[in-house]
């Protein structure tokens, strides 16, 4: 196990497979910015997922125990399954989820699950037709996600929900969709908007607080605080009372866990980010595609945890997020 210098070790990866996306949200891939003739990356700009499983293995050697595979919309990346059967197979690796809108679920839920897919994550930000279709920016309604959820559960995926809460836009969905998961019994995670990238326009004055989303919810259903299920749990979790069903908030505005943070990142062009909100990221691509042997590449990944040294959310002003420039969501994915 490495840690950096603030004692934190290293043990998850989120791994974006590909930049493009088949929605266009507002809060991480805004339709005027990726628009009709926007560049999207080349196929030998992405890794290989030779690339990946190499990149996966190295990391798993020095601690990480869960990958994330990301996007973009990471199952519009061909034959998706056949890289996490190789993930599946990487010594030291117990848990391999994935993040989805889940309109392409019914169509590949089975083969993740063979594959070795433990669970998914699937963006909802609505249960109202008109707004979500507002937010995805496709006017795609919220049928096709729920279908994709429910491919998931059937094909025995674990199956997470994730809301992005911003005033203004769906605030007023947050007692919905409690009510909705709570009955399904499917986690519910609420996650404050963020300044990720350096597009999506944020303002602190549209942020809706941790404390405000639970009070929302605690007017209609009695919630319980649970404990941490592990060290670096980024969502403050709660149950409903007399109820096996969930929710959590991810407050990283509000009541950031950058003390506990233990992810690192690979961005869809192979760069490895040590921070969310960095702005810079070491080129692994061209060092995976040079003659540097294996140890070498392994001991610069465990150089750069090892100096690492981001508290980005610990120290964010309106000043910082709004200057500060910062790497799109759509490469580095959640």
């Amino acid at each position: 196990m490495i840690t950096d210098k603030w004692n934190r070790p290293l043990r998850d990866i989120r791994i974006s497979v590909i930049d493009q996306c088949n929605f266009r949200c507002t809060y991480c891939m805004p339709a005027e910015i990726f628009g009709p003739d926007f560049r999207f990356l080349e196929k030998d700009e992405l890794l290989s997922f030779s690339e990946i499983e190499k990149t996966a293995r190295f990391f798993s050697e020095l601690g990480v125990e869960k990958i994330r595979l990301t996007g973009g919309e990471p199952l519009l990346r061909k034959d998706l399954h056949l890289l996490i059967k190789q993930l599946k197979n990487i010594k030291g690796i117990q848990d391999i989820a994935l993040t989805t809108n889940a309109m392409l679920l019914p169509k590949y839920a089975d083969n993740l699950k063979e594959a070795g897919l433990d669970r998914v994550n699937v963006s909802l930000d609505a249960l109202e037709d008109e707004v979500f279709k507002k937010i995805n920016g496709r006017s795609v309604s919220v049928k096709p996600v729920l279908k994709g959820i429910f491919a998931a559960k059937d094909a025995g995926l674990k199956v997470k929900i994730n809301m992005v809460v911003k005033k203004g836009m769906n605030d007023d969905q947050i007692v919905p969709m409690a009510a909705f998961w709570k009955k399904e019994e499917i986690p519910l995670r609420f996650i404050e908007f963020m300044d990720v990238g350096s597009t999506n326009g944020w303002k602190m004055d549209q942020v809706i607080s941790k404390d405000e989303i639970i009070q929302k919810i605690r007017d209609h259903f009695p919630l319980e605080p649970l404990e941490p299920a592990y060290f670096g749990e980024v969502a403050k979790r709660y149950r409903y009372q007399n109820s096996s069903a969930e929710i959590g908030i991810i407050s990283s505005i509000t009541h950031s866990f950058c003390s506990s943070c233990t992810r690192a990142r690979i961005s869809a062009e192979g760069k490895y980010y040590t921070c969310l909100f960095a702005d810079k990221g070491f080129d692994l691509r061209s060092l995976l595609r040079s003659t540097a042997s294996d140890n070498e590449i392994k001991q610069q990944i465990k150089a750069i945890w090892n100096s690492r040294t981001d508290r980005y959310s610990d120290e964010r002003t309106e000043e910082t997020a709004k200057n500060k420039k910062k790497i799109e969501m759509s490469y580095i994915g959640g």
